[in-house]
């Protein structure tokens, strides 16, 4: 059965909404999807303000530049048709034509050295599954819009790691989130080293703050921390033995990079991943630390203002008027 969907997408003031070309050929009814773009300062107030607005039973969140593929609304709608179906993503995968560094960046993240639990959010492999969080990503990933509202939508205070929230919450009230391997956007990965550096460190810094505002935390989202710790120990410590780990991981660390980009079929890329991979592991768990010890909930004055556009409504394509 066909259901309406509200494609949502935020977008910074005045930012180009790339996602939207795609959909102009998306395989689904004309008339059983909208899409509303969301301007502002704040994602997570963003995506609640167009839900709030939205008009289809089910919502559909990409990120400004998602592209995704035709039959992406099909396959949703045919995921929700099944009893108690809380949320349905798909990864998210570096396309081609992107830099050598920004393909690096993308193996980086595939990697389980890089990655690690969290990597089939930027990989295809399997089948469509049962899952938990960890293998969707809000640049790819809907919800009921009745769930969604019932359970307030995604908490304004976080960015970036709000949807984990929301799905630790949906999951605990007896809900099945779904991963569909088939279900993946095309989404460049960040420009510049500089710029991975700081999303490395963002990521981990919303992990941190979800973990305080849920009162738990995963193990394996601790180990980057630890590992940061324990380099900051070994000339403290000096003797050779307490080494053996960083040596260890130094190992590992050429093993996978070679691995890694002969995967990606691109052993030139080998030596980017050298320096990626510590630099990944070393600012994710710097962020995880401080999102833990000071965390910095966004306020609604921080947030500001919002404004909702339907680009599409039910039934044809057409620019509508600002929404507030």
């Amino acid at each position: 059965m066909v259901k309406k969907i509200s494609v949502i997408i935020p977008v910074k003031p005045g930012g180009a909404v790339k996602a939207i070309g795609p959909l102009m050929g998306a395989d689904y009814p004309a008339d059983a999807f909208e899409v509303l773009v969301a301007e502002g300062r704040s994602p997570s107030s963003q995506r609640n303000e167009a839900a709030r607005m939205a008009s289809g039973e089910l919502l559909y969140f990409l990120d400004d530049d998602s592209m995704a593929p035709p039959d992406a609304l099909l396959r949703i709608s045919r995921h929700f048709d099944a009893t108690g179906v809380v949320a349905v993503g798909g990864p998210s995968l570096t396309p081609a034509t992107d830099s050598s560094l920004q393909r690096a960046f993308g193996l980086a993240f595939a990697s389980i050295f890089g990655g690690g639990g969290v990597r089939t959010r930027y990989w295809k492999t399997g089948r469509a599954r049962s899952t938990g969080d960890h293998e969707l990503i809000l640049c790819n990933l809907s919800f009921r819009r009745e769930q969604f509202l019932d359970h307030g939508g995604f908490d304004e205070r976080l960015y970036p790691n709000e949807e984990n929230e929301l799905m630790d919450r949906l999951v605990k009230s007896g809900g099945t989130l779904i991963h569909d391997p088939d279900l993946a956007v095309s989404r460049s990965q960040r420009p510049t080293f500089r710029a991975f550096v700081r999303q490395l460190f963002t990521y981990g810094r919303g992990r941190g703050e979800q973990s305080r505002i849920s009162g738990s935390i995963k193990p394996m989202a601790l180990v980057p921390a630890l590992f940061l710790l324990y380099l900051t120990s070994v000339p403290v410590v000096g003797k050779p033995i307490y080494s053996i780990p960083l040596l260890c991981y130094l190992i590992l660390n050429v093993i996978f990079s070679v691995l890694e980009a002969g995967r990606g079929g691109s052993p030139n890329l080998s030596l980017r991943l050298l320096a990626i991979f510590p630099t990944f592991h070393l600012c994710y768990g710097a962020g995880v630390m401080v999102g833990l010890a000071f965390p910095r909930y966004r306020t609604q004055r921080e947030c500001g203002e919002v404004m909702v556009r339907r680009v599409k409504e039910f039934g044809g394509w057409g620019p509508g008027a600002g929404e507030r």
